[in-house]
């Protein structure tokens, strides 16, 4: 059996900022840049602190703890990718975190079967594999939450009709996008 290489991403703001965790070396795992994290916590401001927090396709983790750390309520993490969901909680054992879960198993399959409400919902699924639009269509979400998204430039989701669009940019590479539930 061979071991698996870890990575290290650093949390950018809040309780544990500075903090390093480790995640392991998967194909197509690329946890949330810095500088985009940066960018999205400064939209989100003060729309974090007392949240449910969704991190569907957590891979990393990085958009959760990162909620986690500037005064989320609550985090679900979901992610397919056994090695990952271990060192999501081995990462969550580390920092001491007991208002966290990781559900291991399919993102999509979790959506259809647990319609809970969130505040806020983090929609970073791995790119090229046809994930975002499934799990758009499945979230059932409740006026006020917001919605994270990051998807990759060559794609064109159908995003429900009372999400409004708040913040928007692009790199050469990706879209990463932030949404408001609208009354209907």
């Amino acid at each position: 059996m061979s071991k698996i290489s870890h990575h290290q991403l650093r949390i950018i703001g809040g309780e544990w900022r500075s903090r390093r965790l480790r995640f392991p070396a998967i194909d197509g795992l690329r946890p949330t840049m810095d500088r985009v994290r940066e960018t999205v916590f400064n939209w989100l401001q003060h729309d974090v602190e007392g949240c449910r927090v969704l991190d569907a396709f957590a891979g990393s983790g990085a958009l959760g703890f990162e909620a986690l750390s500037r005064g989320a309520k609550e985090v679900i993490f979901l992610e397919k990718h056994p090695a990952a969901a271990v060192q999501l909680k081995e990462n969550l054992q580390t920092l001491g975190a007991s208002n966290a879960q990781v559900w291991a198993g399919d993102a999509l399959l979790w959506l259809t079967q647990n319609p809970e409400p969130f505040d806020l919902v983090f929609l970073d699924p791995p790119f090229g594999k046809n994930l975002l639009q499934p799990a758009l269509d499945s979230l059932l979400l409740l006026p006020g939450a917001l919605i994270y998204v990051e998807h990759e430039a060559t794609l064109k989701p159908q995003f429900p009709e009372q999400w409004q669009e708040l913040k928007c940019k692009n790199t050469k590479e990706f879209y990463f996008r932030l949404f408001e539930v609208e009354e209907p």
